[in-house]
């Protein structure tokens, strides 16, 4: 079961989709923002109303290393595009071993009790859209729409560029898929 209320994706996390977000944050090509933010845009249901834009957190020392947060590069240039505005609302609290490797709950336990709110005040009552680069299982993105809610947050949607899926039928890229719970 995930905390958020919704997913929306651009498309699947293979070929060409794949290559450019491992250009971005692998090889650190953060100009790279400007061309997939776009991406994210499409994804968005055109009828959906959101408050704020929050970007999934980095540990420090992660972002220190990388030079930049990709999810946070990718929140501004969507904010530019739609009018939103982006709140640093989360903060990981402690360092997390890579998720890449891990089982389903292993994922879970590795991220639980990792993110805080910083600020209540920016996302009490508030539609939050919290933006990631990849969602695989969805334990990063449940643990921070826990924190989200638990600080106030009225509604929690995900937005990223690319979706692990191993089901049949997943739409392809730019496929815009979207998930939604009650």
């Amino acid at each position: 079961m995930t905390s958020f209320d919704a997913s929306f994706s651009y498309g699947e996390y293979e070929g060409v989709l794949r290559k450019l977000i491992h250009l971005f944050k692998y090889d650190r090509i953060a100009p790279l923002a400007s061309a997939l933010a776009p991406m994210l845009s499409r994804a968005l249901p055109r009828e959906a109303v959101f408050d704020v834009i929050a970007p999934m957190p980095l540990h420090w020392f992660r972002q220190w290393r990388r030079g930049f947060n990709q999810s946070e590069l990718l929140a501004h240039v969507l904010a530019r595009r739609t009018g939103i505005p982006v709140v640093r609302a989360l903060r990981r609290k402690r360092s997390t071993p890579p998720q890449a490797g891990l089982t389903r709950a292993e994922r879970r336990l590795n991220v639980a009790g990792a993110f805080e709110v910083r600020k209540r005040e920016t996302v009490e009552g508030k539609h939050v859209l919290l933006i990631d680069d990849v969602m695989t299982t969805g334990a990063t993105a449940s643990a921070c729409a826990a924190a989200l809610k638990r600080a106030g947050a009225r509604r929690v949607s995900v937005l990223t560029l690319a979706r692990v899926d191993r089901r049949n039928g997943f739409a392809g890229l730019g496929g815009a898929v979207a998930s939604v719970s009650a």
